[in-house]
């Protein structure tokens, strides 16, 4: 589901259920990510199918990547792999305006 960086950001918030992937590259990612976000490349191809098959279906899935396109079509592979909640962040890192940090 396509959602606003408000409604993103306030669901989130309230969700003890949540997780935030970014799916961007690890050099995207390098260079400021959303807090407490979990990094798996989506140009991984088979390999991002692989570590998503790792994560908790059972969890809420925030997903976003540079400008909304990239995260769209991890919603959908998730998706197709059994994930049953994910939001797109419509717009992603290019127009965030909320929290970024460095990963450690």
């Amino acid at each position: 589901m396509n959602i606003s960086q408000e409604q993103w950001w306030s669901q989130l918030q309230k969700d003890e259920n949540a997780v935030i992937l970014d799916v961007r590259t690890e050099d995207e990612y390098n260079r400021g990510m959303i807090p407490g976000a979990k990094n798996i490349d989506i140009y991984k191809g088979q390999g991002f199918i692989y570590e998503v098959e790792e994560l908790d279906k059972t969890k809420n899935y925030y997903v976003y990547c540079q400008a909304g396109m990239r995260s769209a079509k991890a919603c959908d592979v998730m998706g197709q792999l059994g994930f049953d909640t994910t939001y797109n962040l419509i717009g992603g890192m290019s127009e965030w305006d909320g929290p970024v940090e460095l990963p450690e």
